[in-house]
Parts: C-alpha cells; sequence; structure tokens
C-alpha cells in the first residue's frame, strides 16, 4: 500500500504543480484554495518538492507566526532531503533570520553551498558575492569568490527536484 500511496501522492503533487503553473485557468479562490490543499496534502505526506514549494509559500505569505514556522520547518526539511531550491530558501532563512529560526550565518553559508554545489545558481552567485564583499561573516577571498562565480556562470541544465516526474 505505500507504492500506491506514494503513486498518489506524486499524481496529487502533479495535479497542483499544473494548477499553480496554468494561465489558462482563471485564478478563482476555489482553485487557489484546491492547489494549496493539494499541495499541503503531498507536503504532509513528506513529498519532497511539494515540502519545498507549500513550505516556501507558508513562510512567505502565511498570515499567523505558525503558519510561517510551518513553512520554515518544511522548507528545512526538504532541504535536508536535498531539494536545491529548498536549500536555497533555508539559506535565505538563516541569513535574514525569523521568529523561530534566528540568524546563522554560519548555517546560511553551509545551505547556500550545497545548492550551489547542486546546481542552484542563484546560490552560488550569494556565496561570490559573500566572498567578494566579506558578508556573511566570510573573510574576503577572492579565489573562492571565483570558484562560486563559475559555478553560477556554468550553462548547465540540471534537472530540479521539482522537474523531476519522480518526486
Amino acid at each position: 500500500m505505500p507504492q500506491a500511496s506514494s503513486l498518489f501522492t506524486r499524481l496529487e503533487y502533479r495535479l497542483a504543480e499544473q494548477l499553480f503553473q496554468t494561465r489558462w485557468l482563471p485564478r478563482s479562490p476555489r482553485t487557489q484554495r484546491l492547489t494549496m490543499h493539494l499541495f499541503q496534502r503531498c507536503a504532509e505526506a513528506g513529498h519532497t518538492a511539494a515540502l519545498s514549494v507549500y513550505g516556501n509559500m507558508l513562510f512567505q505569505r502565511g498570515m499567523t507566526p505558525q503558519d510561517k514556522a510551518r513553512g520554515a520547518r518544511y522548507v528545512l526539511q526538504a532541504a535536508q532531503s536535498g531539494d536545491p531550491e529548498a536549500q536555497y530558501q533555508a539559506a535565505l532563512i538563516y541569513e535574514h533570520g525569523c521568529a523561530q529560526y534566528p540568524r546563522r550565518h554560519d548555517h546560511a553559508v553551509t545551505w547556500y553551498a550545497r545548492a550551489g554545489e547542486a546546481g542552484h545558481r542563484l546560490a552560488a552567485r550569494r556565496l561570490a558575492e559573500a566572498y567578494r564583499q566579506g558578508d556573511l561573516d566570510l573573510a574576503v577571498d577572492e579565489q573562492c569568490a571565483a570558484h562560486w562565480q563559475a559555478l553560477a556562470d556554468y550553462p548547465v541544465y540540471r534537472v530540479e527536484a521539482h522537474d523531476s516526474p519522480m518526486h
């Protein structure tokens, strides 16, 4: 039964993703509620990409501190599962801090590095900038800045976790 449940969760996620990205479908409150409900169900089932997407939505747009905290937990759970977008979002959470997760530049650098190594260009760009300017409690280091800038500029298409039909 877990396999059937996993298949159903993946199908629900694909439906939610299609509803979220479709431009021709009216953006009615009903459609938005359905989309959010599907993302929530998938996140609660442990679907990594749903944890990342739904967690980020809750963290960015949540109405209550509890929603924002739950969103941050979902993002961090997806980041720990290896989702590059969630790793980037986790780095932002730690760089800027929030009620539940205070600023921790050491954690931010770790998450930026994981995301950058996984091909997340914005994460690599942020580290390049941080090494150039001495941000995030890092020493100015042109060699490290050049390394991260090269990763940010690397023109390779990498499949993100959200694009894979297996997630």
